[in-house]
């Protein structure tokens, strides 16, 4: 079995001061893939004290000097994508093909896109053509605690580590108990990319131990959290003492809006893209609601198209969906399906139990439900499964109620021909971003939401600025 007991602090790889053996469970099989360490308060203190002691110099360090190493980051993480892949298959069970495209793909995509956002910023410029001697000067936050999720590794890692780098902030990073193998992996790419000691570190631990000494530490200036929204009222009640700024990212319960004069391939669209990952994307349009006179073909489609979703395990190549990430999560999402029945949704593909030929692994079966309301618990809490909820609506009006309806808002869809209607539903919908008719959110477009979805903003300038502070100062020389 693969063991990987140390922490990465202060530019070398040491043992844990306080640390215990942690099985890394892979979901196709049930069995342990590795072993880790969880640290402690003492591990996450000496990678803080670390970080602090390299803040000054790598805050002096020229931004083009930054941007360099991140340029050798992304050759660096090319040359070891196999093994990303491999590793976030094996942990969290995304599908090889998968794995190998969209896991991996996404931490080339932010750090390329982080590049280019900054070397069109100006992080020192004057006011104005009215204060010439006015300068505002975005400057790095200071020590940056960064714990991330299991669903999407090496897209939270990256839109956290490349910000954070580009701007001049030094970091301790948390990944996932559930999902740490890649992280130590891209710990190593940091070292071979040439950051200095101290300007990146990693400790593996669990949220009550290493997670909660990183967010109410005094030394920690800001951090940024991706999970969920329960965890994210304790980080930020933990940092409250402190005062410390902290970035959410947080739940999402999307609305996927479709109208009558939506394109052929709106429902197929729709329903693969909640399958996507096993359905576990904050981001996931897991309701679908759908304009009367289409709604009972679109019901029809949907379990259709949820019926030629196939399951396997994640080291099989192939276009399948592999299993959720653990036994707790399989869990919740069957008492939920139960729930859906219950509570008297139209079971239309799927429910409880493992896919038919599987006795072992947490497989989920594609499920759909129609005869939806937005009060049932299926649409009121977060899956977080390949689950989808289709509800009806009568009127533009109703859409929006109950597209809006929710806790959440992060990402809501819309499928409709109709311009003007598509341009409304973008400023109507509560939500931090809004996607139409399948097309996706270009190059370093901020990634975010609103509510109880969390604040603050990945990707791109936005991304960037997120780890800055804004000095504004008078009387600058010009001479």
């Amino acid at each position: 079995m693969l063991e990987k007991r140390d922490f990465y602090i202060n530019g070398q790889w040491v043992a844990p001061q306080n640390g215990k053996d942690h099985h890394v469970i892979d979901p196709s099989t049930e069995e342990p893939a590795a072993v880790i360490s969880l640290g402690g308060a003492e591990d996450a203190e000496a990678a803080i004290a670390a970080a602090k002691a390299a803040f000054p110099a790598w805050m002096a360090t020229p931004v083009a000097e930054r941007i360099a190493l991140v340029e050798k980051l992304i050759s660096v993480y090319e040359a070891r994508a196999e093994d990303l892949a491999g590793a976030m298959s094996a942990e969290m069970g995304a599908p090889i093909d998968m794995s190998r495209s969209q896991q991996v793909g996404a931490g080339t995509w932010h750090l390329k896109n982080f590049i280019d956002a900054a070397k069109g910023f100006d992080f020192n410029h004057a006011l104005g053509d009215h204060a010439p001697n006015d300068r505002i000067i975005h400057e790095p936050v200071g020590v940056a605690a960064l714990i991330t999720p299991w669903n999407w590794p090496m897209n939270q890692i990256t839109l956290k580590v490349g910000a954070a780098a580009i701007a001049g902030c030094t970091m301790v990073l948390k990944p996932s108990e559930e999902s740490p193998l890649n992280a130590i992996i891209f710990a190593e790419m940091m070292h071979e990319a040439g950051f200095p000691p101290g300007v990146f570190n990693m400790v593996n631990g669990d949220g009550p131990g290493v997670g909660t000494t990183l967010s109410g530490h005094p030394d920690v200036d800001m951090v940024s959290f991706t999970g969920s929204s329960r965890a994210g009222r304790l980080i930020s009640k933990n940092a409250a003492e402190t005062l410390k700024r902290v970035h959410l990212e947080l739940g999402g319960k999307g609305a996927n809006l479709i109208f009558e004069d939506a394109d052929e391939k709106a429902v197929k669209r729709g329903v693969l893209h909640i399958m996507n990952n096993t359905g576990q994307s904050c981001n996931a349009p897991s309701r679908m609601l759908v304009q009367r006179a289409k709604y009972e073909a679109a019901v029809q489609e949907a379990a259709e198209v949820a019926g030629k979703v196939t399951v396997g395990p994640a080291s099989e190549a192939g276009r399948h969906i592999g299993p959720v990430v653990n036994e707790v999560q399989w869990n919740k999402i069957q008492d939920l399906i139960q729930k859906g029945i219950d509570e008297g949704a139209k079971l239309v593909a799927g429910g409880t139990g493992r896919p038919e030929g599987f006795n072992k692994g947490f497989y989920v079966r594609p499920t759909v439900f129609a005869d939806v309301n937005n009060d049932m618990t299926i649409a009121r809490e977060e899956i977080f499964g390949p689950v989808l909820s289709i509800i009806p609506f009568d009127t533009e009006e109703e859409a929006v109620e109950i597209a809006n309806d929710t806790p959440y808002g992060l990402t809501n869809y819309v499928q409709t021909q109709d311009g003007a209607r598509l341009n409304r539903m973008a400023t109507r919908l509560r939500s931090g971003m809004v996607e139409m008719n399948g097309t996706s959110r270009a190059a370093g477009s901020p990634f975010g939401g609103m509510k109880q979805s969390g604040n603050g903003r990945e990707g791109g300038i936005w991304g960037i600025e997120d780890f800055l502070e804004v000095k504004s100062v008078s009387g600058w020389s010009t001479d």
